[in-house]
């Protein structure tokens, strides 16, 4: 009877043990997936403070060189978003975080009508004006406007003026506060992140939608691959800036920084370290064949040798989704489905 009831518990062992080591492994990976998002939430807060800050000094002394520095902080809290707008699930999604942070896309030029719109009337620009005014005022897409757009920029009401320089200097705060927000919400989710099975497919498919669309909509569409079959830099996001290429750079090295790790031990606990192996050599060829990321999209699409680097990188992004989407998905057993960056 004790050599049946041994046998029997080995064969139960035999049948649990790799669920067992599966739901260990999807534990890891959802503390290595909060670590790194919490690390670039950090980042996204400081640089975010950093660029309120130089907003404020350069609206009190527009001295000479002040308005660079306003520029280079808007580019560093920029790109900081870029590696962490992976993430559409948790406290980002609460008060359409993800739109005040990026308005993306804007075909109607919704945010050249709302600079105007106040920038032209009497009322205060207040934070409470800015809480009231929507998603194309509160972000980065809008402070972008102010600091690069041509046509504005050659107009009367160009910074540093002081009604201009009050929106700026409003809505550089307003995103300090979502990113302080942002930030403590993320760490009042931990409990509930890591206990939480379904976040381990929640986070695989936001990995997923961030390179579709990085592959589609932020590349082949300006590309002249989808839709209209020309190439157009204005669909891009932060054309205005000419930094669209550095923001794909940005979103690329935010993936293999905060969500690749995670990636890897999911599939290497799935006895798939071969697959893990190519995706990380995939990631690192994207990164060190990137086609000179401070080149403005314009110019890659209008010059053909830049052009031919920029469909070489759009190759490389798309075998990078294929393994990811498609193999290590499958892999996982993690079923694309809907995702609220789809609207993004």
């Amino acid at each position: 009877m004790q050599g049946i009831t041994r046998l029997l518990c080995t064969s139960i062992l035999t049948l649990t043990s790799p669920l067992a080591w599966a739901s260990d492994a999807n534990i890891q990976a959802r503390q290595q997936w909060y670590e790194g998002i919490a690390t670039g939430y950090q980042s996204l807060t400081t640089e975010a403070g950093e660029l309120a800050e130089s907003a404020r000094d350069y609206c009190q002394n527009p001295a000479e060189g002040s308005r660079e520095h306003v520029e280079a902080a808007w580019l560093n809290a920029f790109l900081a978003w870029q590696k962490v707008r992976l993430v559409d699930f948790g406290p980002v999604e609460n008060n359409n975080l993800s739109w005040q942070f990026q308005f993306w896309p804007d075909p109607k030029n919704l945010i050249a009508r709302k600079a105007a719109y106040l920038i032209g009337n009497d009322e205060p620009i207040t934070p409470s004006v800015i809480n009231q005014s929507g998603v194309a005022v509160q972000g980065f897409p809008m402070i972008e406007y102010l600091l690069f757009d041509q046509e504005f920029n050659a107009g009367e009401t160009s910074l540093p003026v002081a009604r201009t320089c009050e929106l700026l200097t409003n809505v550089a705060g307003h995103l300090k506060s979502n990113s302080d927000a942002l930030m403590a919400g993320w760490q009042a989710f931990r409990p509930h992140y890591l206990e939480t099975e379904q976040y381990f497919d929640t986070t695989i498919r936001a990995g997923m939608a961030t390179l579709e669309i990085l592959e589609e909509r932020r590349l082949a569409q300006p590309m002249g691959l989808r839709g209209s079959n020309k190439r157009n830099p204005y669909i891009a996001d932060a054309w205005r800036s000419g930094k669209s290429l550095q923001t794909v750079a940005a979103t690329v090295d935010g993936l293999n920084r905060y969500f690749l790790p995670g990636l890897e031990i999911s599939l290497e606990a799935k006895g798939a370290s071969d697959l893990a192996d190519r995706i990380r050599k995939q990631f690192n060829e994207v990164q060190q064949n990137f086609p000179g990321a401070h080149l403005p999209l314009a110019t890659a699409l209008k010059e053909e040798d830049q052009f031919r680097a920029l469909q070489s990188l759009y190759v490389d992004i798309s075998q990078l989704t294929t393994l990811v989407n498609d193999q290590a998905a499958v892999a996982l057993g993690v079923v694309r489905g809907f995702n609220s960056s789809d609207g993004d």
